[in-house]
């Protein structure tokens, strides 16, 4: 930077800032990292399925042939889901890592009551295609067979996908995800500890239709789109709806 400036005899004729120059480089940087790093793992999970007959990965890749999506689940993730795969949950981390992608790891619970880890996803976005493609790729290496019931936040790609791919499954939005967005939308903890009074107490459907209108009513939220929003899904949510249906307590 220091030589441009002397070539340019100050910092306004060069035009751009030594931050600029710092990130110009950190993307040449990441993109040929990108590159190894996509042909190191391919690699190197070509070798876990020599060693592991039932290690199982499967990628995907862009129309200018760069690494897009990766799915991969090794011998014991098949093997639990064939025994506890009737509740499918998704844990997202949404670019946290250095390749900025959403990396999903789907989970279920066993016979202990302890997380069951059935596959990986490290995604090249977020759309509905790239989602309907994790999941049948998850699918394909669990021999096809259906979750019960599938746990997910709020995620509308992700939220398509499953009723693409998955369609006779039960449909349930996390509770923790639930209860973080009445504080974001709402910002009342009495309102929140209402809600979740709704949600996780098991009561008849009239009984719960009255008890949500007298909440709303007393919040004095009657034309707020979000407490509309959320009551047109609560079969999707609400106790009273999803009693029925197994979830291993998640």
């Amino acid at each position: 930077m220091d030589h441009l400036v002397d070539q340019a005899c100050s910092y306004s004729n060069v035009e751009h800032t030594k931050k600029d120059l710092q990130n110009r480089f950190d993307s040449i940087r990441r993109d040929e990292l990108q590159t190894s790093d996509a042909n190191y793992v391919i690699s190197y999970l070509t070798v876990k399925a020599v060693m592991d007959p039932e290690f199982f990965f499967d990628y995907t890749l862009d129309e200018d042939d760069r690494f897009g999506s990766l799915f991969w689940a090794d011998s014991t993730s098949r093997s639990d889901y064939g025994y506890f795969g009737d509740v499918l949950a998704f844990i997202a981390t949404y670019k946290t890592n250095v390749y900025q992608r959403p990396l999903v790891m789907l989970i279920g619970v066993n016979h202990h009551n302890s997380t069951a880890i059935f596959g990986f996803g490290l995604l090249g976005d977020e759309t509905i295609e790239t989602y309907t493609w994790l999941l049948r790729t998850f699918l394909v290496s669990m021999h096809g067979k259906m979750p019960q019931s599938v746990v997910t936040d709020g995620d509308r790609a992700m939220h398509k996908a499953i009723k693409i791919v998955m369609p006779e499954s039960v449909r349930r939005l996390c509770c923790w995800h639930l209860e973080r967005s009445v504080q974001t939308n709402i910002q009342d903890g009495n309102f929140t500890r209402a809600f979740c009074s709704c949600m996780l107490n098991f009561m008849t459907a009239e009984e719960f239709d009255l008890r949500w209108i007298n909440m709303v009513d007393n919040f004095g939220l009657n034309n707020n789109e979000w407490v509309y929003g959320m009551y047109s899904k609560r079969k999707q949510w609400a106790e009273t709806f999803l009693r029925d249906n197994f979830f291993g307590g998640m």
